[in-house]
């Protein structure tokens, strides 16, 4: 006889009801929660509660909890040298019904509000000392020393993940050997970071990873507004024009450009272009 195996459920928690979760929060960490400042992503949720912190729940099935653990906003604490919220606890817990855990870390506020999304379409005007906080934090982390691997979308980066990704948009003849691996955050977008004050958020992803990857991820963030991007650009360049920012580049391009690409993205071309040229310096060089 054949068991049927039932389908994984696809949970978005910006669609679904969330009540019973966030009163298990509130009940966990002893607070009453402002509903009205509720924000809602499709596998996170978080509020601000009435000592004046802020909670952020987030689901992840067990097979996207790799060896290291889950554990990533907490072991960002001890970090030096980045403007990021004040960790101040969590509660973990396993669901009762399904293969998934649920994990809620309690921080100090923003010191603002996000920049945009995490794909942006307008520019939002950083001030000069906004981008010098910004790079003073990405070159700090980038020193900094961790035995935790970086899951980008909730996946290990690994060289094999490097060279698999950019294989499938771009097959041409050129190594894809990473150099250098150092500490990165691992989702660097214009929704994980404030403005007017800088402060970087939401640690769950970072670890190590192939140098450039969150310059590259933030330039591939900005490519709908081109004077976003150039700024990205000038501002990390070190990054960029080293072999691995090279690579991180094209990484980042491949996920645009790949199967999985979107025919009326603004980010197709100017991507495609600077994909075209990184190619051409990798084969050359």
């Amino acid at each position: 006889m054949t068991l049927s195996v039932p389908a994984r459920r696809s949970v978005d928690l910006r669609v679904q009801s969330v009540d019973a979760i966030l009163d298990r929060v509130a009940r966990s960490f002893q607070v009453r929660l402002d509903l009205d400042t509720v924000v809602r992503k499709r596998r996170s949720v978080g509020a601000r509660t009435d000592r004046g912190t802020w909670v952020r729940v987030e689901r992840r099935l067990f097979d996207k909890i790799g060896d290291q653990g889950w554990n990533g906003t907490e072991c960002a604490a001890r970090l030096t040298g980045i403007a990021q919220p004040v960790w101040r606890g969590c509660v973990v817990w396993q669901d009762s019904v399904e293969p998934v855990m649920w994990r809620s870390d309690e921080t100090d506020l923003l010191p603002g509000r996000p920049v945009g999304a995490a794909v942006v379409i307008d520019d939002p005007k950083l001030t000069d000392e906004w981008w010098q906080a910004f790079n003073d934090s990405l070159d700090a982390l980038a020193d900094q020393h961790t035995g935790r691997g970086a899951t980008p979308d909730t996946v290990t980066i690994t060289q094999a993940l490097v060279t698999e990704t950019i294989r499938t948009a771009f097959p041409g003849d050129f190594d894809t050997t990473v150099e250098r691996w150092a500490p990165a955050h691992a989702d660097l977008n214009w929704a994980n970071m404030t403005a007017p004050t800088f402060c970087l958020f939401d640690w769950e992803d970072w670890g190590n990873a192939p140098r450039g990857l969150d310059s590259a991820t933030l330039w591939g963030s900005s490519l709908a507004v081109s004077a976003l991007a150039d700024r990205v650009w000038q501002e990390r360049l070190h990054d960029f024009e080293s072999r691995d920012g090279k690579l991180m580049t094209l990484f980042t391009c491949a996920k645009i450009l790949g199967p999985g690409a979107h025919p009326e993205d603004p980010r197709l071309e100017p991507a495609r272009l600077r994909a075209e040229q990184i190619i051409s310096e990798l084969q050359t060089g």
